[in-house]
Protein backbone atom coordinates (compact mmCIF):
# COMPACT_ATOMS: atom_id res chain seq x y z
CA UNK A 1 0.00 0.00 0.00
CA UNK A 2 0.95 3.42 -0.55
CA UNK A 3 1.86 5.60 1.93
CA UNK A 4 -1.21 7.96 1.56
CA UNK A 5 -3.19 4.69 1.74
CA UNK A 6 -1.42 3.61 5.36
CA UNK A 7 -2.22 7.13 6.55
CA UNK A 8 -6.03 6.99 5.85
CA UNK A 9 -5.90 3.32 7.10
CA UNK A 10 -4.26 4.99 10.63
CA UNK A 11 -6.47 8.04 10.82
CA UNK A 12 -9.88 5.54 10.38
CA UNK A 13 -8.73 2.83 12.86
CA UNK A 14 -7.96 6.03 15.22
CA UNK A 15 -11.56 7.35 14.73
CA UNK A 16 -13.34 4.11 15.22
CA UNK A 17 -11.46 3.30 18.13
CA UNK A 18 -12.18 7.07 19.82
CA UNK A 19 -15.85 6.04 19.01
CA UNK A 20 -15.78 2.57 20.63
CA UNK A 21 -14.71 4.46 23.65
CA UNK A 22 -17.64 7.22 23.27
CA UNK A 23 -14.80 9.91 22.70
CA UNK A 24 -14.93 12.24 19.40
CA UNK A 25 -12.37 11.16 16.80
CA UNK A 26 -10.64 14.61 16.77
CA UNK A 27 -10.02 14.55 20.10
CA UNK A 28 -6.88 12.17 19.37
CA UNK A 29 -4.27 13.64 17.08
CA UNK A 30 -1.63 11.59 15.52
CA UNK A 31 1.98 11.95 15.53
CA UNK A 32 3.55 10.52 12.43
CA UNK A 33 6.82 8.90 13.32
CA UNK A 34 9.78 10.38 10.62
CA UNK A 35 12.89 9.04 12.20
CA UNK A 36 14.87 7.71 10.00
CA UNK A 37 12.52 7.89 7.15
CA UNK A 38 14.17 9.82 3.98
CA UNK A 39 12.42 13.20 3.05
CA UNK A 40 10.63 12.84 -0.58
CA UNK A 41 8.22 9.84 2.04
CA UNK A 42 8.01 12.36 4.44
CA UNK A 43 6.60 14.92 1.65
CA UNK A 44 4.24 12.13 0.86
CA UNK A 45 2.67 11.65 3.82
CA UNK A 46 2.36 15.53 4.20
CA UNK A 47 0.47 15.70 1.07
CA UNK A 48 -1.89 13.44 2.46
CA UNK A 49 -2.57 15.33 5.60
CA UNK A 50 -0.44 14.05 8.10
CA UNK A 51 0.15 17.38 9.91
CA UNK A 52 2.33 16.32 13.01
CA UNK A 53 5.37 14.61 12.58
CA UNK A 54 7.03 13.51 15.49
CA UNK A 55 11.13 13.26 15.67
CA UNK A 56 13.67 11.39 17.78
CA UNK A 57 16.89 13.30 17.11
CA UNK A 58 17.45 17.01 16.95
CA UNK A 59 19.95 17.11 14.15
CA UNK A 60 17.76 15.06 12.04
CA UNK A 61 14.80 16.84 12.79
CA UNK A 62 16.59 20.68 11.72
CA UNK A 63 17.11 19.33 8.49
CA UNK A 64 13.51 18.24 7.73
CA UNK A 65 12.01 21.69 10.01
CA UNK A 66 13.86 23.43 7.66
CA UNK A 67 13.06 22.06 4.90
CA UNK A 68 9.01 22.13 5.77
CA UNK A 69 9.23 25.65 7.12
CA UNK A 70 5.75 25.70 9.30
CA UNK A 71 3.77 23.57 7.47
CA UNK A 72 2.98 21.12 9.78
CA UNK A 73 4.07 20.94 13.65
CA UNK A 74 6.76 19.11 15.50
CA UNK A 75 7.45 17.13 18.62
CA UNK A 76 10.26 15.94 19.95
CA UNK A 77 9.70 12.10 21.18
CA UNK A 78 13.16 10.86 21.57
CA UNK A 79 15.54 11.17 24.95
CA UNK A 80 16.65 14.66 25.18
CA UNK A 81 20.20 15.31 27.15
CA UNK A 82 20.56 18.82 28.37
CA UNK A 83 23.04 19.82 26.00
CA UNK A 84 20.38 19.87 23.70
CA UNK A 85 17.62 21.61 24.93
CA UNK A 86 18.92 25.12 23.10
CA UNK A 87 18.31 23.78 20.15
CA UNK A 88 14.76 21.74 21.42
CA UNK A 89 12.95 24.83 22.41
CA UNK A 90 13.47 26.74 19.01
CA UNK A 91 12.27 23.75 16.99
CA UNK A 92 9.39 21.68 18.94
CA UNK A 93 6.32 22.67 19.71
CA UNK A 94 5.99 20.00 22.01
CA UNK A 95 8.92 17.67 23.74
CA UNK A 96 7.25 14.86 24.93
CA UNK A 97 10.11 12.97 27.06
CA UNK A 98 11.43 15.37 30.23
CA UNK A 99 11.87 13.05 32.91
CA UNK A 100 14.20 15.01 35.45
CA UNK A 101 14.29 17.89 37.24
CA UNK A 102 17.46 18.90 35.68
CA UNK A 103 16.10 19.20 32.28
CA UNK A 104 13.15 20.65 32.83
CA UNK A 105 15.27 23.60 34.36
CA UNK A 106 17.55 23.69 31.44
CA UNK A 107 14.63 23.58 28.87
CA UNK A 108 13.02 26.45 30.69
CA UNK A 109 16.34 28.70 30.95
CA UNK A 110 17.14 27.96 27.27
CA UNK A 111 13.48 29.02 26.96
CA UNK A 112 13.64 32.18 29.10
CA UNK A 113 16.66 33.36 27.24
CA UNK A 114 14.53 33.71 23.77
CA UNK A 115 11.25 35.30 25.96
CA UNK A 116 9.51 31.97 25.15
CA UNK A 117 7.12 29.14 26.90
CA UNK A 118 7.83 25.72 26.05
CA UNK A 119 5.29 23.36 26.52
CA UNK A 120 6.06 19.66 27.61
CA UNK A 121 4.89 16.30 28.64
CA UNK A 122 6.52 14.13 31.96
CA UNK A 123 7.19 10.86 30.52
CA UNK A 124 6.99 8.50 32.96
CA UNK A 125 8.80 4.80 33.08
CA UNK A 126 5.84 2.47 34.23
CA UNK A 127 7.59 -0.41 33.79
CA UNK A 128 10.76 0.90 35.51
CA UNK A 129 12.63 -0.60 32.21
CA UNK A 130 16.42 0.45 32.44
CA UNK A 131 16.56 0.98 28.41
CA UNK A 132 14.09 3.05 28.24
CA UNK A 133 14.19 6.82 29.29
CA UNK A 134 11.27 8.50 31.85
CA UNK A 135 10.58 8.91 35.68
CA UNK A 136 9.58 5.89 37.47
CA UNK A 137 6.45 6.00 38.65
CA UNK A 138 6.69 7.06 42.25
CA UNK A 139 8.98 9.83 41.51
CA UNK A 140 6.34 11.41 38.88
CA UNK A 141 4.24 13.57 41.13
CA UNK A 142 7.33 15.23 42.50
CA UNK A 143 8.97 16.25 39.42
CA UNK A 144 5.83 17.83 38.47
CA UNK A 145 5.40 19.77 42.16
CA UNK A 146 9.21 20.86 41.58
CA UNK A 147 8.89 21.62 37.85
CA UNK A 148 5.35 23.53 38.07
CA UNK A 149 6.94 27.07 39.18
CA UNK A 150 9.11 26.88 36.24
CA UNK A 151 8.30 30.32 34.36
CA UNK A 152 8.99 29.13 30.74
CA UNK A 153 7.90 25.74 31.03
CA UNK A 154 3.50 24.42 31.02
CA UNK A 155 3.36 21.21 31.69
CA UNK A 156 0.98 19.83 29.34
CA UNK A 157 0.35 16.05 30.38
CA UNK A 158 2.42 12.90 30.82
CA UNK A 159 3.79 10.33 28.13
CA UNK A 160 4.73 6.49 28.62
CA UNK A 161 5.95 3.41 26.29
CA UNK A 162 4.87 0.46 27.77
CA UNK A 163 7.21 -2.76 27.68
CA UNK A 164 6.95 -4.47 24.02
CA UNK A 165 4.06 -7.08 23.72
CA UNK A 166 2.96 -9.22 20.91
CA UNK A 167 -0.32 -8.93 22.45
CA UNK A 168 -1.80 -5.31 22.58
CA UNK A 169 -3.99 -6.06 25.40
CA UNK A 170 -0.90 -6.93 27.74
CA UNK A 171 -0.12 -2.82 26.91
CA UNK A 172 -3.70 -1.89 28.42
CA UNK A 173 -2.90 -1.98 32.06
CA UNK A 174 0.07 0.28 31.23
CA UNK A 175 -2.06 2.64 29.71
CA UNK A 176 -5.21 2.74 32.27
CA UNK A 177 -2.21 3.55 34.77
CA UNK A 178 -1.03 6.80 33.00
CA UNK A 179 -4.05 8.03 32.68
CA UNK A 180 -4.91 7.63 36.22
CA UNK A 181 -1.87 9.07 37.29
CA UNK A 182 -2.81 11.94 35.11
CA UNK A 183 -6.46 12.48 36.78
CA UNK A 184 -3.79 12.08 40.28
CA UNK A 185 -1.82 15.11 39.08
CA UNK A 186 -5.07 16.96 37.77
CA UNK A 187 -6.45 16.91 41.05
CA UNK A 188 -3.43 18.20 42.68
CA UNK A 189 -4.49 22.02 40.84
CA UNK A 190 -1.14 23.01 40.37
CA UNK A 191 -0.35 26.68 39.02
CA UNK A 192 0.77 26.11 35.62
CA UNK A 193 0.06 22.40 35.24
CA UNK A 194 -2.90 21.19 32.84
CA UNK A 195 -3.48 17.32 32.50
CA UNK A 196 -5.09 17.92 29.13
CA UNK A 197 -2.92 15.42 26.93
CA UNK A 198 -1.77 11.64 27.23
CA UNK A 199 0.99 10.46 25.00
CA UNK A 200 0.92 6.48 24.48
CA UNK A 201 0.41 3.93 21.85
CA UNK A 202 2.57 2.85 18.51
CA UNK A 203 2.02 1.20 15.64
CA UNK A 204 1.19 -1.98 17.34
CA UNK A 205 -1.68 -0.99 20.09
CA UNK A 206 -2.72 2.50 19.45
CA UNK A 207 -6.01 1.27 19.48
CA UNK A 208 -6.07 0.08 23.02
CA UNK A 209 -4.21 3.63 23.96
CA UNK A 210 -7.46 5.58 22.25
CA UNK A 211 -9.74 3.13 24.18
CA UNK A 212 -7.87 3.92 27.47
CA UNK A 213 -7.63 7.57 26.91
CA UNK A 214 -4.98 8.48 24.57
CA UNK A 215 -5.00 12.37 23.13
CA UNK A 216 -1.62 11.62 21.12
CA UNK A 217 -0.56 8.53 19.41
CA UNK A 218 2.94 8.04 17.90
CA UNK A 219 2.82 6.06 14.75
CA UNK A 220 5.30 5.62 12.35
CA UNK A 221 5.61 1.92 10.75
CA UNK A 222 2.00 1.47 10.08
CA UNK A 223 2.41 4.80 7.78
CA UNK A 224 5.64 4.45 6.31
CA UNK A 225 6.50 0.49 6.83
CA UNK A 226 9.05 -1.17 8.67
CA UNK A 227 12.49 0.57 9.19
CA UNK A 228 15.40 -1.15 7.34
Amino acid sequence: MSIAANLARVKERIAAAALRAGRRPESVKLVGVTKTVDLPRVELAVQAGLEILGENYVQEAREKIQHFRGLVRWHFIGRLQSNKAKHAVQLFDLIHTVDSLRLAEELNRRAGAIGFVIPVLIQANLAAEATKGGVRVEGVRALIEQAAGLDHLRIRGLMTMPPYFDDPERARPYFRRLRGLSEEVAALGLPGVEMTELSMGMSGDFEAAIEEGATLVRVGTAIFGERP
